[in-house]
Formats: structure tokens, sequence, C-alpha cells
């Protein structure tokens, strides 16, 4: 993995992701979370859920902007099909985010890694990819995806990164709730690995299906969660 990769994908990157929960916040104030055990149930719970969406569209989105180069003039049409299915992928995705506080969530992630992307990559193209996608910015896989592209990196590589953000955003936010023991929780995150590997090649696998054929697994229970947490008079975390 370069360096450039590796400070795209560094959790303590300022893309805005320590604003974000994951859930967690919503989950710890219901009671769902108390410790380190339910943490866990939650992160597994989450990889076969959520996980293989967000993997599923950063992977596709990797393998699209390998193929979408600047292209010769006679190539053209190549570049208006790679616009569309970026715009798809954006639809498709936020089909499979019924809660409105995760889009706004995924939409404001996106963007923080958009100025991510531009500070790692300045020469980056940006604006064309996402120059049609409905919202104020794009969904933070289809960014995620993007960048590690531009990058150097694979589709699988961006699956990994996604599935794991799924597990590390939501871990990282009980140590701060729950003041759970940090090296346990990274021992944890650790037994997840397998599956965060397993769910990351299951993505790669659909990196090139039609957008509509991507994963749709439904955790209702997050969605229910992300718009409880909206309800919270004091919130530690945006979502």
């Amino acid at each position: 993995m370069n360096t450039l990769l590796l400070l795209l994908l560094d959790s303590r990157a300022p893309a805005g992701a320590h604003h974000h929960s994951g859930g967690m916040e919503a989950a710890v104030r219901a009671g769902l979370v108390t410790g380190l055990a339910d943490l866990e149930d939650f992160c597994r719970t989450r990889l076969l859920t959520s996980a293989r969406v967000s993997a599923a569209f950063a992977a596709a989105s990797c393998h699209l902007a390998e193929r979408a180069v600047v292209p010769a003039p006679e190539q053209w049409a190549q570049l208006e099909w790679a616009l569309l299915q970026w715009v798809l992928l954006d639809a498709e995705f936020e089909a499979r985010t019924p809660s409105e506080a995760m889009r706004t969530a995924s939409r404001g992630l996106g963007r923080g890694l958009v100025r991510l992307i531009r500070s790692v990559l300045p020469q980056a193209d940006l604006v064309t990819p996402f120059s049609r996608c409905a919202g104020p910015a794009p969904h933070h896989p289809l960014v995620l995806g993007t960048g590690v592209a531009l990058a150097g990196g694979t589709p699988e590589l961006a699956a990994r990164a996604a599935a794991l953000a799924a597990c590390a955003g939501p871990a990282s936010a009980a140590v701060r709730l729950l003041g759970l023991d940090p090296f346990a929780v990274q021992g944890m995150l650790a037994r997840l690995a397998p599956g965060i590997d397993k769910c990351a090649a299951r993505a790669a696998l659909s990196a090139d299906a039609a957008p509509a054929a991507l994963a749709a697994d439904a955790a209702p229970a997050l969605d229910l969660l992300a718009d409880f947490h909206l309800t919270a008079e004091v919130r530690l975390f945006a979502s």
C-alpha cells in the first residue's frame, strides 16, 4: 500500500469521521450496547448488513474510476457512460438508505472526504465523476472508492476500507461513550478481521455489476437508531 493510500485511509485524517458514531451513540443511549460484548455483536451485525452495502458501492465506484480515465475525443462516449454510472450508483445507494439522518450523514462524510482527497491529491479530477450526482455532496462510499482508485488502490481495498470503517467508527465512539479499554476494543476489531476481509472479498466480486444489482442488505434497527439519535437533547456525535 503506497503512502497516499495510507494518508487517505488514516482514521486520524481530517475527513470528519470522528464526528460520527455510526449509530453507536443512539445504541448506547437506548441501552443496546453496554460493554465490549455488546459492541462486538453490534459490529458483527453491521458486517452482515449495512457494511455489505457500503463495501459493494465503494468497490463499484473504485472499479468505475479505474475505467474513467480522461478519454481522447473519440472516447467521449465512454466518459459519458461512466458519468451515468456514477449517477446511478448515487441513486441506488440513496435508495438503500431509508433513514434521512443516515443519508445526511453519508453525504456529509462524502463532502469531508472530497476535501481530504483534494488536499492529498490536488491534481485529481473530482468534479467530473460527481458533477451530476444528486444532493449537496456524493455519498461517502462513492467518494471512498474513487479516492482509493485515484491513489492507486483496488476495488477490494476500497471495499475493505469501507467494511473496516463500518466497525472501527462505532468501536472508537464506544471507547468515548462507555469508557471501554481501548486495547480491548482493538483486540475485538482484530477478531472481526476475518469477517471484514470476507465482506470485502464478496463486494469486490460484484464491483463490475450494474448499480441496481449491488448488495441491498437492510438494517432497519440501525435506520431507526439513526432517526432516534436526532431526538436527543444533548449529543456528542452528529450521527
